[in-house]
Order: C-alpha cells, then sequence, then structure tokens
C-alpha cells in the first residue's frame, strides 16, 4: 500500500461521518438521503461529507449532471480504503 492511500485511510479515519459514509457505500450505489438514513448522519451534514471525500478522491458521483437524485459510489481508492477501516 502507497503513502497516499495511508493518508487517506488516516483522512477518512479521523472522521466519524466519514468513516460512517464510506462504510455505507461499501459495494453499494445510494443517495444522500439512504446514505443519512443508513448512517444516522444529519442531511445537512451529509453535503458537506460528500464533497469533502469526491474532493479526495474516495467517492464519485455517478450523475453529476442532474440536480436531484445524485447516486454516489466508492471509487476504487475507496474500495481500498474501506477495507482498511476501524
Amino acid at each position: 500500500m502507497d503513502d497516499e492511500t495511508l493518508k487517506k485511510i488516516a483522512y477518512v479515519n479521523i472522521s466519524s461521518y466519514r468513516n460512517r459514509t464510506v462504510k455505507a457505500l461499501q459495494n453499494e450505489v445510494k443517495t444522500p438521503t439512504d446514505i443519512s438514513r443508513d448512517t444516522g448522519i444529519n442531511r445537512s451534514h451529509m453535503s458537506n461529507v460528500l464533497r469533502e471525500l469526491k474532493q479526495s478522491g474516495i467517492v464519485e458521483c455517478v450523475n453529476e449532471e442532474v440536480r436531484k437524485g445524485r447516486i454516489y459510489r466508492l471509487t476504487s481508492t475507496g474500495e481500498e480504503i474501506v477495507e482498511h477501516l476501524e
């Protein structure tokens, strides 16, 4: 495992919101509402969490062009990270 991946694992682990969000997306494709419901994270916070994870290359939006009903999934980096989360 390279240093960048280790840094991203630490980045996800230091935030319970990021940690729960990444775990909720493991082998799944979900909307922010679904992720919020599954993790117990308020929907208003979910947008920020997803934006942070997207900027870090851990999640991606499948249908970026739509305003409502966006769906998210883990990137290959995100799939590797989720296997090493606490």
